[in-house]
């Protein structure tokens, strides 16, 4: 790579000294792998490239916790970053991890040199090579085969960027405004003067068109600009201030002179209300140089990860557990600017008071292990994250299932909504709001959105409350664009009656006892969909008849997932669904089955990666267990309940092996931290085996000790530890456990035994034993 010398350092003073010129905005004056950092740090261990090959859709970008911004490069995969490609289209702000459909990518910026001659980024992206790229939490750097270094950072709601440019009077930095990773509806550019740029993008998109959202931002730079000027579509303007388009190529260039000093910094906010917020985001979170952003966004980084501490275990796997734990908090965003405006759904401006206001809801993925793993580690955030939903109730008249910046799209399937607020709420997270949630959770289980309104909801509940099942209608017209609970109503009727039981528990703990008595009978609905005839779950038609292939691994109505993938989801009342299917020998049979058992016990790792992995979108015909997407993340927990607790961890840690630090490290799509919150769940040996409850199901932990540090708020003794000293591939079978010193043959926790308790302590040998096996210790199904 063309090495530049190192560049000079800025300060924030030239920059604030302009302040004045905008009204009172604020003006700022290696190899693919972990970037190293200060000796010791758990940063060191986190590699951000892990999963941006093969579907796994991460970044690897710079953030911070949370971060509204999220500068990361694109280089032409439509989630934004793929491993296997060459050229670099440009660093833009907004990125979700993980994601399986194009979105975000808003402003991707480059820096050039030379004439402007193209304006489409598919043209003018820059190679590179991984030799020279590197990253860690908070930091990114490449460097282009056009001789031109570029490193990002960031804060909350800023993306921080400098280029080190060949020395030349033709250096630039191109802002595109009117290309993204979904469709651009139309784009504004202003140059303001000769250091910043205003923009406004409205966009919409995820899988499919949705109703239109706007992210506005601001660029300042930390020196001037010797020229600059517009395009729009094909067409270069020199000397140009002002650009809008509807839905065509338009953006901004900017010229700098770097003969003499080769660096140029710019900072970017981001607002999802207007240019002042933007402003305001820029002036509050702006004008402190390139190494200052960078170091603090590294703290933020250590400070998060440094509240589990893990020891033992191989280095891989300290790399690769600490890399899911930074990307278990890289979402959901904050939604609101500094002075705690938001755009709510109804597409008005609000205020938060008292609270943070956070947007993107992947529920459908997030609310089994996400969700739960946030509510231990990060409390205070999961608190306003659940207020934040409650709020996008109140403002649009319906509570979310998969929302992106101001809107609803729809995607997937079922109601996700319920157990991602009643896991809230038994997390203690809902003080103040329990009877707000419940109306709305009430309303949403017993009713369907307005025709006029943007969410599906529980699309099918006409039906489901009737009947007991969500029909199963084939090529059914779609009434609003996403994902429709009719062409999925074998497993809509599965993710309703885990909702309904979800919210039995809160009803009755809230004594809405009537209520309770309603949706604790409606949790039984899954046995609505059995089929005596096959053993399995079967989607049903309009007029009840069983429908589809019979073969349940053939089967049809199942959202990304087959019959013998959903069957384990009733996690409710898996006595009730064991006894259906024959009980616990023929379940232990099934499950044998399904987990390949037998090839498992003498090659954990090639079961896992030729057995049960088929591709990361091979959702359908198949009879084995798929750790690559949700359906069945659950799954292995099952043997819990069925009186051979042993053979759960034999299962999660062969799917532990599928984490790795390569790249391709990912077990599908991360979906927004899903998959990668269910490796630290199962490598710490906690993990929530009923979403939306406070039970925790038991596994042999991966490590010989994890210190957990807890908010006092809502955990007293402030840590939590879970040890198993000895723990290895050889000896991993649970022979006893404890609770500070007492015995514990429980195969599950619950949040009140983590508060109250200080640690809880595995003794571990080569062999299975008794422990956990009595049905008195399998969890409790609810109601």
């Amino acid at each position: 790579m063309h090495r530049t010398p190192r560049p000079r350092l800025r300060g924030p003073a030239a920059a604030l000294a302009a302040v004045a010129l905008l009204g009172g905005v604020l003006t700022t004056g290696a190899t693919a792998q972990a970037a190293p950092r200060a000796e010791g740090q758990l940063t060191d261990l986190v590699n951000p490239f892990i999963g941006t090959q093969n579907e796994g859709n991460t970044y690897p970008g710079a953030s911070v916790p949370f971060g509204m911004v999220q500068l990361s490069p694109d280089t032409g995969h439509n989630t934004g970053y793929d491993y296997a490609e060459n050229h670099i289209r440009g660093f833009s702000a907004v990125h979700l991890s993980g994601v399986g459909c194009g979105l975000g990518g808003d402003l991707p910026t480059l820096p050039t040199t030379g004439d402007i001659t193209q304006t489409d980024y598919a043209k003018y992206a820059a190679e590179f090579s991984h030799d020279d790229e590197k990253a860690s939490p908070g930091y990114y750097k490449v460097g282009l085969q056009t001789g031109i270094d570029a490193e990002l950072t960031a804060t909350r709601r800023t993306g921080v960027q400098r280029y080190t440019f060949p020395a030349t009077d033709k250096a630039n930095v191109l802002l595109n405004a009117g290309q993204s990773l979904h469709r651009t509806l139309s784009s504004k550019v202003e140059i303001l003067d000769n250091r910043t740029v205003r923009t406004a993008i409205t966009g919409s998109g995820f899988c499919q068109d949705t109703k239109p959202y706007t992210v506005y931002t601001i660029t300042h730079f930390d020196r001037p600009f010797t020229t600059s000027g517009t395009w729009n579509g094909d067409t270069v303007a020199e000397g140009s201030k002002v650009s809008s388009a509807a839905g065509e190529r338009n953006g901004a260039w900017l010229r700098f002179d770097t003969r003499n000093d080769r660096t140029v910094e710019a900072t970017t906010a981001l607002s999802y209300v207007d240019a002042k917020g933007a402003a305001l985001n820029l002036r509050a979170e702006g004008g402190r140089s390139f190494e200052r952003v960078e170091r603090a966004a590294q703290r933020s980084w250590e400070d998060r990860l440094d509240d589990v501490k893990a020891q033992g275990g191989s280095d891989e796997l300290r790399r690769t557990f600490y890399s899911s734990l930074y990307r278990s908090f890289l979402a959901p965003n904050v939604g609101s600017d500094v002075d705690g405006r938001y755009t709510g759904w109804d597409q008005k401006t609000h205020r938060g008071k008292g609270f943070t206001y956070y947007q993107n809801w992947s529920l459908w993925d997030t609310y089994r292990t996400q969700a739960q793993l946030l509510s231990l580690l990060a409390p205070r955030e999961s608190r306003d994250m659940a207020i934040s939903v409650l709020r996008i109730d109140a403002e649009s008249g319906w509570l979310p299932k998969w929302g992106y910046g101001t809107v609803e799209t729809n995607i997937m399937t079922g109601d996700p909504v319920t157990p991602f607020l009643t896991n809230a709420y038994q997390q203690g997270l809902l003080k103040g709001y329990e009877e707000e949630a419940y109306r709305a959770l009430k309303k949403n289980a017993d009713g369907v959105p307005p025709t006029d309104a943007a969410p599906v909801g529980r699309e099918a509940n006409v039906q489901y409350l009737k009947d007991g099942f969500a029909p199963y209608i084939k090529d059914r017209p779609h009434a609003k664009p996403g994902d429709s609970d009719f062409d999925h109503g074998a497993s809509a009727t599965l993710e309703y009656a885990l909702s309904d039981a979800m919210l039995g528990e809160m009803a009755r703990d809230l004594g809405h006892d009537a209520d309770a008595k309603r949706y604790e009978g409606r949790a039984q609905n899954y046995r609505k969909i059995f089929d005596p005839s096959t053993g399995f779950f079967r989607a049903r038609d309009a007029s009840g008849a069983f429908t589809g292939p019979a073969d349940p691994a053939q089967s049809e109505g199942f959202h990304e997932g087959t019959s013998w993938q959903y069957q384990w989801l009733v996690p409710q009342d898996l006595p009730g669904m064991v006894g259906l299917i024959g009980g616990k020998d023929a379940a232990n049979q099934r499950l044998d089955s399904f987990f390949a058992y037998d090839e498992l016990l003498a090659d954990p790792a090639r079961t896992a990666r030729e057995v049960w992995v088929n591709g990361p979108y091979a959702y359908y015909n198949a009879d084995k267990y798929n750790p690559q997407n949700e359906p069945d993340l659950i799954a292995p927990y099952t043997y819990l309940s069925t009186g051979q607790p042993w053979k759960t961890t034999d299962v999660v840690h062969a799917a532990l092996t599928l984490f790795t630090e390569a790249p391709t490290g990912m077990t599908g799509n991360d979906d927004l931290g899903t998959m990668s919150a269910w490796m630290v769940l199962s490598s710490i040996g906690v993990f929530p085996v009923q979403p939306g409850t406070d039970t925790w199901g038991l596994s042999t932990p991966a490590f010989e000790r994890v210190d957990l540090t807890l908010d006092r708020r809502y955990y007293p003794h402030g840590s939590f530890t879970v040890s198993a000293p000895g723990t290895s591939d050889t000896d991993r079978y649970i022979q006893s456990a404890s609770i500070d010193g007492a015995a514990q043959s429980r195969t599950y926790l619950t949040t009140e035994d983590i508060r109250s308790a200080r640690s809880l302590a595995f003794t571990v040998g080569g062999a299975p034993s008794a422990w956990g096996t009595s049905p008195a210790d399998a969890p409790p199904a609810l109601g």
